[in-house]
C-alpha cells in the first residue's frame, strides 16, 4: 500500500495497540516504564540500545520519568527523531528540553548523546552528516531499537509534516523540511521509522483526538497514518483517546 506521494502506508489489517491513561503525566510515566523494559530486555541479548526521542510539549514528563529509571545509560545511544533549525540552547530546540529533563539529571552517568546538527548553515549537508553518524552506529540501513514519536493535531509526526516534500524521501534516513511553524527542520524519514524494532507513540490532549483517530485508522491522508505499525504501540491520555478509547494490553 502506497500513499499518493510514494511514502509507504500501513495496511488496513495492521492493528495499532493503544493503552489509555487518565492524564498525560500518567501516560508518560507508563511509556517511560515501557521503554525501560525494552532496554533491559534488549541488553540481555545485545551490548547496546539505540533510542531516538522526539521533542515537543507532551514528552517532558516522559524525559523526567526516564531519568529516574535505573538503567545502564552508558550502553544507550541517544539519537533525535527531529530538530528545529535554531541556535543551541534555544527554547524551540528539542535538544534543549532533552538535555534539561533527561541528560542533566543523569550527570556523568548519561547516555552516549547524538544531537542533530541543527545550527549548521547548510541543513542539507547537516542531514547527510547526521545520516552518516546514525549509520555508523545503527548500520546501513540504520536499525534503531526504539523510536518515541509524538502526534500533532494536524497529523504530523517527527517533522514529517503535511504537504512537505520530505514525505517522499525514501532514499535517505535523515532529511530536511521546508518551513513549518516558522522553522526548517531535520527529521528521520519513513524508512528509518519503519526499520525500528519498536515504535512508541505518546499522545496527549483533546486537540489530538481526531489525529489519533486517523492514526489508528492508518489514514494515509495524514503523515502519521503512513508510519509502519507492525511493532508499534500508543500510550494516550483519556482526553486524546476520547469516549471510545479503551485500554488494550500487549504489543
Amino acid at each position: 500500500m502506497t500513499a499518493r506521494d510514494g511514502a509507504p502506508a500501513p495496511g488496513p489489517g495492521d492493528a495499532l495497540p493503544v493503552e489509555v491513561f487518565p492524564d498525560t503525566e500518567t501516560a508518560a510515566r507508563a511509556a517511560a516504564a515501557r521503554i525501560a523494559r525494552e532496554v533491559r530486555d534488549a541488553l540481555r541479548e545485545r551490548d547496546r540500545f539505540l533510542l531516538a526521542l522526539s521533542g515537543g510539549h507532551t514528552p517532558a514528563p516522559l524525559f523526567r520519568a526516564l531519568a529516574r529509571e535505573p538503567l545502564p545509560w552508558e550502553r544507550i545511544h541517544l539519537f533525535q527523531v527531529d530538530e528545529r533549525a535554531a541556535p543551541d540552547g534555544d527554547a524551540d530546540r528539542n535538544w534543549t528540553q532533552i538535555a534539561a529533563d533527561l541528560i542533566a539529571p543523569l550527570g556523568t552517568a548519561g547516555p552516549r548523546a547524538h544531537p542533530m546538527p541543527a545550527t549548521d548553515a547548510d541543513l542539507d549537508a547537516a542531514a547527510a552528516r547526521y545520516a552518516r553518524e546514525l549509520e555508523s552506529v545503527a548500520g546501513r540501513p540504520p536499525v534503531l531499537d526504539l523510536v518515541a514519536l509524538g502526534l500533532g493535531a494536524d497529523g504530523h509526526t517527527a517533522s514529517l509534516v503535511p504537504g512537505d516534500a520530505v514525505l517522499a524521501r525514501e532514499d535517505v534516513p535523515v532529511a530536511t523540511t521546508g518551513l513549518y511553524a516558522g522553522r526548517r527542520r531535520l527529521t528521520l524519514t519513513y524508512p528509518a521509522l519503519a526499520a525500528a524494532r519498536r515504535v512508541l507513540w505518546l499522545v496527549g490532549g483533546a486537540e489530538k483526538r481526531e489525529a489519533l483517530r486517523r492514526l489508528r485508522a492508518a489514514d494515509p491522508a495524514i503523515p502519521a497514518g503512513r508510519v509502519a505499525r507492525r511493532r508499534a504501540v500508543v500510550f494516550a491520555d483519556a482526553a486524546a483517546a476520547g469516549p471510545a478509547g479503551a485500554r488494550q494490553e500487549g504489543a
